[in-house]
């Protein structure tokens, strides 16, 4: 079985309701929404990949697309963009400490939704204003977002060559710190850390329990290790080779897996473990 869903916006999908059976994918619909239509193609997705998303939540279908509902999408894309330059004008105008990211109208027109960030709170009570008497018998919204909200709503790409995984598949975000990246022995180059949004990439979370793991069976540098070749030190941990090189009594150093050394007893330091059995 499969669910029909739409795209709602980069990074947000809702389940189709009402829609009828067998739609092919890409097949554009108008639906609504938060109480204002619009037009989208619809998605198909697996059972198991709306179960592995959760609370998708839902966008009521209304019809199949006419030409006049395509030929007006395209007309809205325009008006969005003059109601965008209409709002930084009068952000300039009042001299407010706020970023304009978008403007998205409904399909009918009846509400106009302003995406903007900020530092802190902005009073914009004289700009709804202005902008009330300027886009009539319009239902003004202005919303605050972050700025990985940012980023998930304009999408890219990213060092990987793919779309951003906001704009994709991440429904929540994560809190991320610099702890991520030591785990993982990266460089602590801001440049290379920062996603799109300047803040720390989301995909630092991804591997770091493997390394995590990996570090914790081949022991820290400096530990003293039994292994075929006799007692050795742990110098150098490569999580994700799943290796460590270890320096041996006689100086040579060796490269091993996590069963091919084992810890010295820290209560009988000269008693070293039976060495593990060669590979």
């Amino acid at each position: 079985m499969a669910r029909q869903a739409i795209r709602y916006r980069p990074g947000e999908l809702r389940l189709l309701d009402d829609a009828p059976e067998g739609l092919s994918p890409r097949t554009p619909v108008v639906f609504e929404v938060d109480g204002g239509l619009d037009c989208r193609p619809i998605t198909v997705m697996a059972n198991a990949v709306v179960a592995a998303y959760g609370d998708l939540g839902s966008a009521r279908f209304v019809r199949l697309a006419t030409e006049a509902d395509l030929a007006q999408l395209e007309a809205k894309t325009s008006e969005e963009t003059r109601a965008h330059a209409v709002c930084l004008e009068r952000i300039a105008g009042h001299g407010l400490p706020m970023k304009l990211v978008d403007a998205l109208y409904t399909l009918d027109y009846g509400r106009l939704t302003f995406l903007y960030t900020a530092e802190g709170r902005v009073d914009f009570r004289d700009l709804l204003r202005d902008l009330t008497n300027q886009f009539k018998r319009t239902r003004i919204l202005l919303r605050q977002i972050g700025v990985r909200d940012e980023a998930r709503h304009l999408s890219g790409v990213g060092p990987c060559g793919k779309e951003l995984c906001c704009s994709t598949f991440i429904r929540e975000f994560m809190p991320i710190n610099i702890k991520l990246a030591k785990d993982q022995d990266l460089s602590l180059n801001p440049g290379k850390l920062s996603g799109a949004c300047g803040r720390l990439k989301c995909c630092l979370s991804y591997e770091v329990e493997a390394y995590r793991a990996a570090k914790k069976e081949l022991h820290r540098p400096g530990t003293r290790v039994f292994c075929a070749g006799g007692e050795g030190r742990v110098l150098e941990v490569q999580a994700a080779h799943e290796r460590a090189l270890v320096e041996l009594a006689d100086g040579t150093v060796v490269v091993l897996r996590a069963d091919e050394m084992n810890p010295l007893a820290p209560h009988r330091p000269d008693a070293p473990p039976e060495a593990p059995a060669p590979a």
